[in-house]
């Protein structure tokens, strides 16, 4: 492995992560906000307990009372007099149930006087949730679409139909009184109907759009399920006001800061990435030999959200998948890596944000036995990278505005 360009690597993540914590962003949206009568604070997603956390900073015991629901691992400690949960992700379990119902008992029976802030962040489809069909059969339905390769606005556009809070079905449960969202964008374009499958927001989709997304990937649907796509959700409401605090763009742009601060010249490729993840890895290692004699420091920068289509029964995700899917277009460069994390520190249902690969990835893991084409074709990046030290652990970071993928060529 070479341990400058990892080293870079690592520091590179750490500085535009840092960058992107929702505290100060919270901040500046509540002084945009006019609070009146009670104020109650609802938090959903896997940034829930920072940007919770930075609002009670903020506003104090002018907050009556909060509900936090967010990823296992990501209380970091009490906060004032909210209660915190901590729920299943990418899969809702019971804990996800639990947290939400609690939720709408902290909101229920306000009158139009009254402020409900309502902090929102990606992963709150799974966290947040009351499911109009069975809790087994609404977590198969999950399952069938994160493992067909559906994107996250198909994936989505199902599952607001079959939930009583998403779609903007929790303002509709909060109205008369007025909701304020904060919302920390995961998705490209910043839908607000989307993140987080748009709890708060009117929905652009349509039921035919749901059942086309169901016929394209041939998922298993009870015929209760299927009514429920039939059923259309709130396109107009007006007891909301939201503003977004934060995206894939500021986590890009932080980390050609941090590249520039190494001595790369960056290049934003895209900040709107969206394809398979084994693709995105290819790309960037192309991208890398074509520019291997330019003779600088080059960084090239993709942001958005990668897709894996399932075809195994290994461990992994999708930063993981696309930082192994470089290695074997740059396998001898002894300049060049790629790397591929999640902001928010977690990848897939694993501990680590993302993967690092670089030249010397493919002869280590056939030292170990392994080949790449065989490990992703059983999606088991995990522990193939665990293998050759290129898994890249944070830790949950508080944050969640998508994902980077950086192709690094060290030109002397």
């Amino acid at each position: 492995m070479n341990q400058v360009l990892r080293s870079h690597a690592d520091r590179i993540v750490r500085e535009a992560v840092s960058a992107v914590l929702p505290d100060e962003a919270v901040r500046r949206a509540l002084g945009n906000i006019r609070f009146s009568g009670r104020v109650l604070l609802v938090a959903a997603g896997k940034a829930a307990w920072q940007m919770a956390h930075a609002a009670s900073a903020c506003l104090g015991s002018r907050i009556e009372n909060g509900v936090v629901v967010t990823k296992y691992g990501h209380v970091r400690g009490p906060i004032a007099n909210f209660t915190c949960f901590e729920a299943g992700h990418p899969v809702p379990d019971e804990n996800s149930f639990r947290g939400t119902q609690a939720a709408l008992d902290l909101v229920a029976d306000l009158s139009e006087r009254d402020t409900v802030l309502f902090l929102l962040s990606g992963g709150g489809s799974a966290l947040f949730e009351k499911p109009l069909v069975s809790a087994e059969e609404l977590q198969g339905i999950t399952a069938q679409l994160l493992s067909c390769g559906a994107d996250i606005v198909e994936i989505n556009t199902v599952r607001k139909r079959l939930s009583a809070v998403k779609g903007g079905r929790f303002a509709r449960f909060c109205s008369p009184a007025r909701v304020e969202a904060v919302v920390l964008s995961d998705i490209l374009g910043d839908p607000l109907d989307m993140i987080a499958s748009g709890p708060a927001a009117p929905d652009t989709s349509t039921s035919e759009d749901a059942r086309r997304v169901a016929e394209k990937y041939s998922l298993e649907l009870s015929d209760d399920a299927r009514k429920l796509l039939d059923a259309e959700t709130p396109k107009v409401l007006e007891n909301v006001h939201t503003q977004v605090t934060g995206s894939v763009r500021e986590l890009c742009a932080a980390a050609a800061d941090a590249c520039r601060r190494l001595g790369y010249e960056p290049f934003l490729l895209t900040d709107r990435l969206c394809c398979q993840a084994k693709e995105a890895g290819s790309f960037l290692a192309s991208i890398l030999k074509t520019h291997a004699g330019d003779g600088r420091p080059l960084a090239f920068i993709a942001g958005g959200e990668t897709v894996v289509q399932v075809t195994g029964h290994g461990l992994g995700g999708r930063n993981q998948e696309l930082a192994l899917a470089a290695a074997p277009s740059i396998s001898g460069m002894e300049n060049a890596a790629v790397f591929s994390f999640g902001s928010d520190g977690t990848d897939g249902p694993t501990d680590a944000a993302g993967g690092y690969s670089d030249g010397d990835t493919c002869r280590a893991l056939a030292e170990a036995g392994l080949a790449v084409d065989a490990v992703l074709r059983e999606n088991g990046a995990y522990p193939a990278l665990k293998r050759v030290g290129g898994l890249i652990i944070t830790g949950p970071t508080g944050t969640n505005v998508n994902d980077a993928a950086i192709a690094l060529l060290w030109n002397d």
